[in-house]
């Protein structure tokens, strides 16, 4: 029971990696080449190469190293390229056109 138990989570662990690098190979082929070269990352197309070989090896090869390795570059798109892609392309959240005073609610104005 505890090895069924087990099986079920490594599977899990696996499909969530597998999702991760898909998402991460979607969001990778929609940027723009250009936003790229202006957040000073490697190029649109090393990105797409690395991830995906990333779901490549998630869907055929069994090798845990592998996988890890995968996990690891899926996990610098999101964390390091993905923000600079998106303050470069200015694809902030929330910050359409508002003033760097604007709360949650409208202007701040200190209480005049």
């Amino acid at each position: 029971m505890l090895m069924t138990a087990f099986g079920g989570l490594m599977w899990l662990i696996f499909t969530a990696m597998l999702v991760l690098a898909v998402v991460a190979l979607v969001m990778a082929g929609l940027a723009r080449e250009d936003a790229y070269r202006a957040a000073d990352k490697q190029n649109k197309v090393f990105w797409l190469i690395i991830l995906g070989i990333t779901v490549a090896v998630n869907l055929l090869v069994p090798m845990l190293f592998l996988q890890i390795a995968g996990l690891i570059a899926t996990i610098v798109f999101f964390v390091d390229v993905r923000p600079a892609l998106r303050q470069v392309s200015g694809g902030g959240r929330g910050r359409r056109g508002g003033s760097s005073s604007d709360g949650p609610y409208g202007p701040y104005n200190g209480g005049r």
